[in-house]
């Protein structure tokens, strides 16, 4: 229907900050989130397209992989927001100063994947350049490891900001320290048997209050790099 667009902008624009009816002034803010399903998942009907025009933030919902269990079944690579470059200084003054450039970083990564992956189903991931295989072990840390979550764990089912930015840190950590090391004649397949790699699989069951693990994680990880430079 023809009013449909002015429908959709009318329930969408009640989200934001208020000021609260009353005597004593309060202030307040609402988040709207709208579940959207559309026949067969197809998001070019009008419904979705007038939906995607009003709100600024798309979670994808994966049906692959919600078969492969990976929860929350949220799509990387289709998913965005258009809040990121606004919240950029917050996330600096308020996480870490490079809280952006990892998240653009592993972002890219997971693009990165995503194209060899069909290099990977004619040829096999033995095929690729050692560094392009990195990249491989590095996407699936992201993955598996960070962007998986367990709602019946009390340790992962909610993580604070602090917690992500220490485990993407890690994981890209490692891909760094990986890189180096093949560069300096590691191969692949020495580094994929690394005790440091179930260790990394681990970090989202450490809690809030040992974060400091996460430090020590880190600096381990930086020690894959000093130690093949240390061998050549």
């Amino acid at each position: 229907p023809a009013y449909l667009a002015r429908r959709l902008a009318e329930f969408y624009e009640r989200s934001g900050r208020v000021k609260c009816l009353g005597s004593s002034e309060r202030f307040g803010s609402i988040t709207v989130i709208g579940a959207v399903s559309p026949p067969g998942g197809d998001i070019s009907e009008p419904v979705s397209q007038n939906t995607l025009r009003v709100t600024k933030v798309f979670l994808a919902l994966d049906a692959a992989l919600a078969k492969k269990r990976h929860f929350p079944s949220i799509n990387w690579l289709n998913s965005y927001s258009l809040y990121t470059r606004s919240l950029d200084s917050w996330f600096g003054a308020n996480v870490a100063k490079d809280f952006t450039s990892l998240r653009n970083e592993a972002m890219a990564m997971l693009q990165r994947e995503s194209e060899l992956q069909e290099v990977v189903q004619l040829v096999g991931p033995d095929a690729l350049p050692e560094k392009e295989q990195v990249v491989l072990m590095a996407s699936k840390m992201l993955r598996e490891d960070f962007l998986q979550q367990s709602a019946y764990s009390d340790v992962d089912s909610y993580t604070s900001l602090k917690k992500q930015y220490l485990m993407l840190k890690n994981i890209m950590k490692f891909y760094h320290s990986a890189v180096y090391s093949v560069d300096k004649g590691q191969q692949v397949k020495n580094l994929q048997a690394l005790p440091i790699i179930e260790r990394i699989a681990r970090m989202k069951e450490i809690p809030e209050a040992k974060l400091g693990d996460l430090d020590k994680l880190g600096a381990d990880i930086a020690a894959i790099g000093e130690g093949s430079a240390a061998t050549n």
